[in-house]
């Protein structure tokens, strides 16, 4: 995903490039990037986290979020796909710490997306304004598709979730839908099965040289159908920790290019975010535009990394420790 909205100011000039040895210092090295004070202040999953306002893991005596009673928001122009699908569901696969959680997981884009411009080109309310029902996301140079990259991640990390007990449920699921949904229907599927997280999964497209990963947190935002604020606290609880756990696991460094180097990134043009009730972030996984991140990327031992991070983090938020 490589959309830049009319709330969203471009990233700013990058600063020098990092390779790996530097990277791989600045967790030791005082005043390093700030997004790798999350991999010192993460240590094993079961640590408690750094202050409020870093991309650190919160304090172990954070209380679990708690759903609220509250109505599916739904689009100015009450269109949906007649193609919109049953979230595909898995029943917990096994006893464990997340028993009776549920999980949604919203793979970005879709592979059947390019087959069907007409449709993920007509405009969706997102309450900040209007914006396109979906995109065909980007891909690598070689042509791997993000649609491809999503669903492999949301998949590994759907088994990842079962074996702790916890129920998940996708937004889609490669051709069921052929295409979208769209980004308003994405945040329904998770209102409607009151998840306790939801998590969209995306790889960006940025220049080349713009390499790492960074996670979307709501804005606070009320407007329209949209209200993120009784959201925004435990959303971005949920992506400090998705962040701390997946910089650990798979060593890939907070983005060069946007964020500060905290990894994190506050965003009001997602409708993905503006219209959910429930927890929720996005993760840009690397860049497929630049070779180096686009190597781990297609890497299938890379992408196991990615969805045990992201998992440890859900895992983590839902435990509150």
């Amino acid at each position: 995903m490589s959309y830049v909205g009319p709330d969203f100011d471009p990233p700013q000039p990058r600063r020098s490039r990092r390779g790996p040895l530097t990277v791989a210092l600045a967790a030791l090295v005082p005043g390093a990037l700030l997004g790798w004070l999350v991999y010192e202040a993460v240590g094993a999953p079961s640590d408690s986290g750094g202050g409020a306002g870093r991309a650190a893991v919160r304090s172990a005596t954070s209380a679990p979020w708690s759903a609220p009673a509250a109505s599916s928001p739904s689009g100015a122009d009450g269109k949906q796909p007649s193609t919109s699908p049953t979230p595909s569901t898995s029943a917990p696969t096994a006893s464990g710490p997340l028993k009776g959680k549920v999980v949604v997981i919203d793979p970005g884009h879709n592979p059947g997306n390019f087959r069907h411009t007409a449709e993920i080109n007509r405009t969706v309310d997102i309450g900040t304004n209007r914006k396109e029902c979906d995109t065909t996301g980007t891909s690598t140079n070689s042509g791997y598709t993000e649609a491809r990259f999503t669903l492999d991640v949301t998949h590994r990390l759907r088994a990842l979730l079962q074996q702790q007990g916890a129920t998940v449920k996708l937004t889609h699921d490669g051709d069921s839908p052929p295409w979208g949904p769209c980004v308003d229907e994405r945040a329904r599927i998770g209102n409607a099965a009151h998840a306790d997280a939801a998590i969209s999964i995306h790889a960006d497209g940025a220049a080349k040289g713009d390499r790492g990963f960074h996670v979307i947190l709501p804005a606070s935002v009320h407007a329209g159908a949209a209200d993120t604020r009784p959201i925004v606290d435990a959303s971005r609880d949920l992506g400090e920790r998705v962040a701390g756990n997946f910089v650990r696991v798979t060593g890939e460094a907070p983005s060069n290019y946007i964020g500060d180097g905290t990894g994190l990134v506050t965003r009001k043009d997602l409708g993905g975010l503006n219209l959910s009730t429930v927890p929720k972030v996005f993760i840009e996984c690397g860049n497929m535009r630049d070779s180096r991140d686009a190597a781990l990327l297609t890497s299938g031992a890379w992408r196991q990394k990615a969805a045990q991070g992201i998992s440890e983090g859900i895992v983590s938020f839902l435990r509150g420790s």
